[in-house]
């Protein structure tokens, strides 16, 4: 294979990579729609009955002591039609979030098969085997955005710039959708307020995701 054909290929291979990271960061809002839900909806579950320690409460519900206030408070201090709703959303959330596990990991299945094309095709070189990868990614990042360029294509880069790429934003995809399957697998009626607050939280930050090596990949694209 010439180089130039190489080229074209890793570019190719490097374009459905993308495709296939837009497909998953598409998800992820998705993902922590169906988180929230099933936090608002648990946390609704577990709301706390009222304290007839105190005798102020206590003062209120002799003084208002209908059939109505009674079943309410027998019943948890929860309204019948909002425990099935919530119930029934508890259970929508979390087969969501079953879903969303199945969808991301057959995405990050399609993008490892396009990571060994790439490794298939470069299989005379040393890319794959350099610890230094990370290292050598953020100082391509940090490439000078304002620097003009003349032509109105972008610059072709070096192929190896692409397997690069790939291999690190491959990298941080698998360790956010480990992150993100954990997240699921540990969810339960008894998960406390606390847990699932941190759940959502980290859920939204995508700690494993740099975005400045997330925006000079589409840069290479766009």
């Amino acid at each position: 294979m010439s180089n130039s054909e190489l080229e074209d290929k890793i570019f190719s291979l490097f374009k459905d990579f993308m495709a296939g990271i837009a497909k998953f960061e598409e998800l992820v809002p998705m993902g922590s729609t169906f988180l929230n839900g099933f936090q608002h909806a648990l946390e609704f579950l577990q709301r706390p009955a009222i304290d007839k320690t105190s005798e102020l409460v206590k003062n209120i519900i002799q003084s208002n002591e209908t059939k109505r206030v009674k079943s309410y408070i027998e019943a948890g201090c929860i309204n019948t039609d909002d425990g099935r709703h919530n119930i029934t959303k508890l259970q929508s959330c979390q087969l969501g979030l079953h879903d969303y596990i199945c969808k991301g990991k057959g995405i990050l299945n399609e993008l490892e098969c396009l990571l060994e094309d790439v490794s298939g095709a470069m299989q005379d070189k040393s890319l794959f085997q350099d610890d230094n990868l990370g290292e050598r990614l953020n100082e391509q990042a940090c490439i000078n955005d304002k620097e003009e360029i003349a032509s109105p294509c972008p610059r072709r880069n070096e192929v190896t710039d692409y397997a690069v790429l790939m291999a690190v934003i491959y990298r941080m995809v698998k360790q956010e959708y480990m992150m993100q399957e954990r997240v699921v697998s540990a969810l339960s009626l008894k998960s406390s307020s606390g847990e699932l607050e941190s759940y959502c939280l980290m859920w939204s930050l995508r700690p494993y995701i740099d975005e400045e090596i997330m925006g000079h990949a589409w840069k290479l694209i766009h």
